[in-house]
């Protein structure tokens, strides 16, 4: 589907109301013109989270986060700016118009597809409640001899695919939909030798994958043993469907839908590698578990992941192929800025069977003991490698060392290269050249915290930025002598900076600028907290705007000279040492005439 139209948008936000839709999740109060609640996103005994109708935007003094009512469900419902916009409009009755033809048509096949899934969904599900053939009695069985309960059949949606060809294909054709439509789906199979379609899912138990909106886009299938006669000769005890036009293998996580608030509420999760992996733990009551369908994770799973939560405990089977695919996904987290551990189990056990034989509480101590990432792939690699040599020491080093890399924290990078020499008896100087080899950043610049920005920034001079940028959001007529008086290089504050050239921006096209279109223009967190904080301070009561204006201007333009005077002598110095007469003479008659000023 396409990008949504600019228009659109505006008009999405324009009709909520950010009051009533905050005021669906939370309980709002009434103080002055503003509304006061406890924040949603961080605990508080004192409200400190302030909804302003008349801007249309919130911010909470206590945890900083803040927005427009785009911003709040994104952050609330954990979804994507696309995610968001769809969601208010169907809210607002606002219909979202497809790009072109095309977008329209697979935005109706995409549709389509979903309905189509769900038909199954019930059908598969219904097979395992209520079928009396033998081979839904043969899966009942199976599921209740691993623990299964029936809540948890429910929770989860588990079905069965009975053991005949076309059970499923009959249904569908219920629908009146167009054959090659229901093959799209995923679900059925073109014959060879003649006209027809059979199912792809036989004599199987069916695990439904859902997106985080509860929606199915495809099935996971376990092959029923001990039925007679089985339809399905396919070796695998695992397949699923193949990817289509509402799936895309390395998209999903199993049990996400379900596991999705918990991990934000608790702010970490275990991922686990298959179906009943997560299935039992979270029947048993530990919720926060995910599993990843067998694969190393992709980098669209972790990214859904870190909608949720940075903090990650991984837990594969230790064989040599859940191993394999753990240290394939370790690096991967890392660079997406995640915060990995890694848990492990008995030889021999997986979550299902552990928690079967030990209990949850057990389970729980397992993740709680887990190993940091660097750790943990250390240890794995002392097993492989022989350190007690030149060459072992070498090979293992030159292993860590891009593990080091994908760290983005510079004290982390700076405090595991320090470990490593520690560990293998390895120079400073000797490590420091195998790092600046795999690495653009040196070690010893590693080894300083990396500084921010803004600690150039004066604070007073940062206090007069904030207050001219809340006078002119709170005074339109200000717009156009901001403009003529004062660049948008004359300020120091780097996101200060870049609001004010978005407005002047907008000033150019549209004369005039609303708080929340404003937001609506960045989407980086930072910046739209800036901004909901600067509209909402109660702090700065001005009697006669127009004057501290004129103050403010007055302190940029001192500011801006003391920075000219600063770079002019910086300069004059340059062109003393170089002995460049001409030079010299026409920088200090322009340092000359800013001191007249």
């Amino acid at each position: 589907m396409g990008l949504i139209p600019e228009d659109i948008v505006t008009q999405v936000i324009e009709r909520c109301d950010i009051v009533d839709v905050i005021g669906s999740y939370i309980p709002l109060k009434k103080t002055g013109q503003n509304f006061k609640a406890p924040c949603p996103f961080h605990n508080e005994k004192t409200p400190s989270f302030v909804v302003n109708p008349n801007k249309q935007i919130f911010h909470c003094f206590g945890c900083g986060v803040g927005g427009n009512v785009v911003s709040f469900v994104m952050k609330q419902d954990h979804l994507v700016f696309p995610e968001a916009i769809r969601y208010l409009a169907a809210k607002v009755n606002v219909e979202i118009p497809e790009n072109d033809a095309r977008d329209s048509a697979d935005s109706s096949i995409f549709h389509e597809i979903l309905k189509v899934n769900h038909v199954a969904l019930d059908f598969f599900h219904n097979n395992l409640l209520d079928d009396k053939s033998s081979e839904s009695e043969i899966a009942r069985q199976y599921l209740k001899k691993r623990g299964v309960s029936l809540d948890a059949v429910k929770k989860f949606r588990l079905g069965c695919a009975l053991n005949t060809w076309d059970s499923l294909y009959k249904k569908l054709q219920q629908l009146s939909l167009p054959n090659d439509l229901l093959e799209n789906c995923g679900l059925l199979i073109k014959k060879d030798s003649s006209q027809g379609y059979y199912d792809r899912f036989r004599n199987r138990i069916i695990f439904p994958i859902f997106d985080t909106r509860g929606e199915v886009r495809a099935f996971g299938a376990r092959l029923l043993e001990g039925a007679q006669n089985s339809t399905d000769k396919i070796s695998a005890k695992y397949i699923n469907s193949p990817e289509t036009k509402v799936y895309v293998k390395g998209d999903h996580l199993y049990g996400f839908h379900l596991a999705k608030e918990e991990m934000a509420k608790q702010d970490f999760v275990v991922i686990v590698e298959g179906y009943m992996d997560a299935l039992m733990p979270q029947q048993a009551g530990f919720l926060p578990v995910v599993a990843s369908l067998g694969t190393a994770l992709t980098p669209s799973q972790i990214r859904l992941v870190r909608r949720y939560t940075k903090n990650v405990v991984m837990l594969f089977d230790m064989d040599e192929a859940g191993e394999s695919a753990m240290m394939r996904s370790l690096d991967m987290l890392l660079e997406e800025d995640m915060v990995v551990k890694v848990a492990s189990l008995p030889t021999g056990e997986d979550p299902d069977s552990f928690i079967k034989n030990k209990g949850v509480e057990q389970f729980r101590s397992q993740i709680d003991q887990a190993q940091l990432l660097f750790d943990y792939k250390v240890s794995v690699l002392q097993k492989k490698i022989n350190t007690d040599t030149v060459e072992g020491k070498s090979e293992l080093i030159e292993r860590m060392l891009p593990t080091i890399k994908s760290y983005k924290n510079a004290v982390v990078r700076s405090g595991y290269l320090k470990k490593l020499e520690k560990m293998f008896d390895v120079s400073e100087a000797a490590l420091t050249e195998e790092f600046n080899k795999t690495h653009k950043t040196s070690w010893r610049s590693a080894q300083e915290p990396a500084k921010k920005a803004n600690l150039r920034v004066i604070h007073s001079s940062r206090c007069v930025e904030r207050n001219i940028l809340k006078l002119i959001l709170e005074d339109e007529s200000l717009f156009a002598t901001a403009k003529e008086e004062i660049s948008v290089s004359d300020f120091a504050d780097e996101n200060i900076r870049k609001v004010m050239s978005k407005i002047y921006e907008i000033f150019e096209t549209e004369k005039m600028i609303s708080t929340h279109s404003l937001l609506n223009s960045f989407q980086e967190d930072d910046i739209q907290h800036m901004i909901s904080e600067i509209v909402n301070d109660e702090r700065m009561v001005v009697l006669d705007k127009k004057k501290m204006y004129e103050d403010c201007i007055s302190r940029m333009k001192k500011n801006r000279l003391k920075k000219q005077r600063g770079d002019l002598l910086l300069q004059i110095k340059e062109a003393e040492r170089m002995g460049d007469q001409e030079r010299l003479h026409s920088l200090k008659e322009q340092f000359n005439n800013t001191v007249k000023l």
